[in-house]
């Protein structure tokens, strides 16, 4: 069965007199383990698609399933469970809070979740640890570099064992050589088993993924396994 499925799904925005379709019957599956990347053009609707999966947003029609439940019509307290329980983040511009450490930013969906502190500090060491950032615990995110940061990020997602780990433009403001070991943090990640779902408008981020959807004005236009 799959992790996550949409059926029909479709999204319109009403932009002043005009209705703005950024998604229109999407059909799309995701099994565990796999390692998808949704690209388009801007505007294609891969925004829109990923804020759905993430329960950020709802579908104007269609269905949504994750983990075999159907969260597409959860008022927004059930949807904000579906979210802290099932999904891990990870963003291009790291979303970090600046007063905290590494630490205490990898134990913020614990916190949330009602998790004692004492458990949320060992998860949160182990979790720091996966990602090879053990030893900066206590330091706060104005003191490591891009790449350290994004790994903190990667360990907040981590830190729930998410059902699925969803990844917005995950390298976009890395170098190069940072992006490269991003990226292999999160191929070891897949390899290890965790699905993964990202959003990339750049070809070699896409090419770590074994399937490449992409979408064009809010439609599947093609799917790509490798």
């Amino acid at each position: 069965m799959s992790l996550a499925e949409v059926r029909k799904l479709s999204k319109n925005y009403q932009v002043g007199p005009e209705t703005v379709h950024a998604l229109r019957e999407v059909d799309l599956a995701f099994v565990s383990g796999s390692y998808t990347a949704i690209m388009g053009h801007s505007g294609s609707g891969k925004s829109t698609f990923l804020n759905i999966l993430g329960c950020l947003d709802r579908p104007t029609s269609g269905h949504y399933y994750l983990g075999g439940d159907d969260v597409s019509q959860l008022d927004d307290d059930a949807m904000s469970d579906a979210r802290g329980r099932h999904l891990g983040f990870i963003f291009q511009s790291f979303n970090l809070i600046a007063q905290l450490t590494v630490e205490e930013n990898i134990e913020v969906p614990l916190f949330y979740q009602g998790v004692p502190a004492h458990l949320r500090r060992e998860k949160a060491a182990a979790t720091a640890d996966l990602v090879g950032l053990g030893h900066r615990l206590r330091h706060r995110p104005s003191e490591l570099s891009g790449g350290q940061q994004q790994r903190v990020a990667i360990a907040r997602s981590l830190v729930n064992d998410p059902l699925i780990l969803l990844a917005d433009e995950p390298t976009g403001n890395l170098d190069s050589g940072t992006q490269r070991d991003i990226m292999a943090v999160l191929d070891t990640l897949n390899q290890e088993g965790k699905t993964i779902i990202l959003v990339t408008h750049e070809t070699d981020v896409a090419a770590h993924a074994r399937r490449k959807v992409t979408l064009h004005d809010g439609r599947v236009d093609s799917i790509v396994e490798t």
